[in-house]
């Protein structure tokens, strides 16, 4: 599960970056591309931000949504899934939205 060591991660560049002050909430964006699953996420926050800053802040996830080009046929779509496949039929696409993870804002008390 991969997503305990991303929500690690989230916890430890937030602390690093504001250490000692108190976290009301995390924002983050995390891409329909991107591979990871926004509830495992929130799932581990509670538990990743206990003895923390960040114990008892609020997660909040936006999830943006796919969008690809074709290199064939040139068609942007979004895709109806994790594989991106034209309605040409070609899987040779370019993903222009959707892999995002990232922190995109934090509330301080």
């Amino acid at each position: 599960m991969h997503e305990l060591a991303i929500t690690e991660s989230v916890v430890q560049a937030v602390t690093e970056r504001l250490p000692g002050r108190p976290i009301a909430c995390v924002h983050l964006e995390i891409g329909a591309m991107s591979g990871v699953v926004a509830d495992s996420v929130r799932f581990c926050f509670d538990m990743v931000t206990e003895g923390t800053t960040l114990e008892g802040a609020k997660l909040d996830i936006s999830q943006p949504a796919a969008r690809c080009r074709c290199r064939d046929c040139g068609a942007e779509f979004e895709p109806e899934g994790a594989i991106a496949l034209c309605d040409c039929g070609s899987a040779d696409v370019a993903v222009l939205a959707g892999q995002e993870l990232r922190i995109t804002s934090v509330e301080v008390v």
